[in-house]
């Protein structure tokens, strides 16, 4: 009963405060006027000429994502995947880190989930449970 009655309470606030952030943000912004451009300018301002583009060829983008935000614990992850060309598992991972040997690889597993979906990080399932990831 208690716990129930929190997450309704919690439910409540937070429909309250993003309604608040909604209203708040068209009151902040405040319309930007600009002036209308004189004679003086006007002559003043060379005139435009015509550029013309060349066709650029379109070049296949690198497979890691630029866009991809990656917390501090990912990019590391990431970095030590990369320096090891051959391979590397969790483990080798998460000792690499500096990670304690008993839990070095449950360490490195839920950066290595995110980096596998963002197709940065190729999974390689060997014989029994035995893994190894590469860099794309």
């Amino acid at each position: 009963m208690r716990i129930s009655h929190k997450r309704k309470v919690q439910l409540k606030l937070q429909k309250r405060l993003k309604g608040a952030a909604v209203a708040a943000k068209p009151a902040a912004a405040q319309p930007v006027v600009k002036k209308a451009p004189t004679a003086e300018t006007v002559k003043a301002a060379p005139a435009a000429k015509p550029v013309v583009e060349a066709a650029k060829p379109v070049e296949a983008a690198a497979p890691a994502a630029v866009n991809v935000a990656l917390t501090p614990k990912q990019q590391q992850v990431l970095d030590i995947v990369i320096q090891h060309a051959d391979g590397i598992n969790p483990k080798g991972i998460g000792l690499e880190a500096g990670q304690e040997d008993a839990k070095a690889a449950s360490w490195a597993t839920g950066a290595l989930k995110k980096l596998v979906e963002e197709n940065l990080v190729e999974r390689i399932q060997l014989a029994g449970n035995k893994v190894l990831y590469k860099a794309l």
